[in-house]
């Protein structure tokens, strides 16, 4: 298997956990996406269209900066990149990552943590934000706590 990253956003802690027990388990690199100015409660209330996540996810255009783009992605040939799914697809911050590195020639495979919804049109909202020699594929939703052999068994397939 090639040298893979583990690279996630996480705005509540439940895909901090996904991406953390998932790391450990098939022995990758962790990294976390965060952002410049992090995500309060308020700002993470859907129900809110004023809210700072409910304004960024009707704008598909908006790409919150991050605290950081010192991810070292150079010796990985697979990424696995995980978030929460907001209103059917990936946050805006996953696209302003994807635009700060060059992933050409990699593999970007998706995980997610959700409260009930699938990755809808995820890949395609995220592949304008990479080279086109860049694979990205849909993976798996991380819910509840997958047991190390099946994320291992996952990992294997990839």
């Amino acid at each position: 298997m090639s040298k893979i990253l583990v690279a996630y956003f996480s705005a509540s802690g439940n895909t901090a956990k996904a991406a953390e027990n998932l790391a450990k388990v098939i022995g990758a690199d962790l990294y976390e996406i965060k952002p410049a100015v992090p995500y309060t409660q308020a700002d993470l209330n859907w129900m809110d269209k004023k809210s700072r996540s409910s304004v960024e996810m009707s704008d598909k255009t908006s790409r919150p900066v991050l605290a950081d783009t010192k991810a070292d992605i150079s010796g990985h040939d697979t990424i696995l990149l995980g978030f929460p799914i907001w209103w059917y697809v990936a946050p805006t911050i996953i696209n302003s990552f994807l635009e700060s590195y060059d992933f050409s020639g990699k593999k970007i495979v998706l995980f997610a943590t959700s409260g009930g919804s699938g990755f809808g049109k995820t890949v395609a909202g995220l592949k304008s934000s990479v080279s086109k020699d860049t694979v990205i594929t849909e993976g798996r939703l991380l819910n509840g706590s997958p047991s190390a052999d099946e994320l291992k068994k996952w990992a294997e397939k990839l």
